[in-house]
């Protein structure tokens, strides 16, 4: 039986895929779980279709993150902290003030896009983060902690 999965489902295939599979295991597990349906003539042309637009949307997006990156990728993040007289931070530095940082120079970042190569940035000093724009466009960014 062929069947369109609506969900993703271990070791057979991932969402909007079209499998074959057996008719037990079609009509006992997967439809009544709403985890697939039957591949009909009509289900297979909407799928079709939602396959289109999805790779229209899809497309769209990439090219916006594509140009915020190379809009970012030239701006100089500047990050205040209190520090002692070593240059050690009170506390630490996190994604949420270099996303705060970004966002006043005009752009929109959220924290979670933002990957830190160590877990806490506890010293005053040049630093590069990773930032998640697309599932495709990943851009690196320096930035800079200085003391108050």
């Amino acid at each position: 039986m062929e069947i369109i999965l609506i969900q993703d489902v271990d070791r057979l295939g991932s969402k909007d895929d079209l499998v074959k599979v057996k008719d037990g295991f079609a009509r006992n597990y997967l439809i009544p779980q709403k985890k697939a349906i039957v591949a009909t003539s009509t289900a297979k042309k909407v799928l079709a279709e939602n396959t289109k637009q999805r790779a229209h949307k899809e497309a769209k997006l990439k090219n916006e993150a594509l140009s915020i990156a190379e809009k970012l990728a030239n701006k100089k993040i500047i990050i205040g902290a209190k520090t002692s007289t070593l240059g050690k931070i009170f506390g630490s530095v996190n994604t949420i003030q270099i996303a705060e940082a970004i966002n006043k120079k005009g752009f929109e970042i959220d924290r979670k896009q933002i990957i830190l190569p160590e877990d806490h940035i506890k010293e005053v000093g040049t630093y590069s983060a990773k930032i998640k724009l697309h599932k495709e466009v990943v851009i690196v960014i320096e930035f800079e902690v200085v003391a108050e």
